[in-house]
């Protein structure tokens, strides 16, 4: 996991444990993230529509969805993109070797791994099932 994708989890994290708009400044000093990379990582789950963006003086950030729709493998996708465990799973690598017996091992642990993420949500992770937020 790639330390975007460990700070977005982070970011969705926070703003599941306080509902509410909170300004970007906060949640990069709450989370010890760069308030630049912050501010980025924001953008990114603001456009995967997890989080809302308000502008103006009472603006900030807040889910856009409540805690148990989004799942950690959402975040770290919306970050990463699809989570391969290697890059010859992807369409345009190829490692050269006919009848590889790696990727279908490959493809197997990807799967297994992303079911796995896939069942985590942020209301599970965060302690606040039946909570609003």
């Amino acid at each position: 996991m790639t330390l975007e994708a460990d700070y977005a989890v982070r970011i969705v994290e926070y703003l599941t444990r306080n509902p509410g708009r909170w300004d970007a400044k906060t949640i990069s000093e709450k989370m010890q993230i760069p308030l630049r990379f912050c501010l980025k990582i924001l953008r990114g789950l603001v456009g995967a529509g997890m989080v809302c963006s308000f502008k103006g003086v009472k603006g900030g950030y807040s889910l856009a969805r409540p805690a148990g729709e989004i799942t950690l493998l959402e975040v770290i996708e919306s970050v990463e993109g699809p989570y391969m465990l290697s890059r010859c799973q992807k369409e345009e690598y190829s490692c050269g070797r006919e009848h590889c017996k790696l990727h279908s091992i490959y493809e197997k642990v990807t799967e297994t791994v992303r079911g796995e993420l896939g069942a985590y949500t942020f209301d599970v992770i965060c302690g606040c099932e039946g909570e609003k937020g």
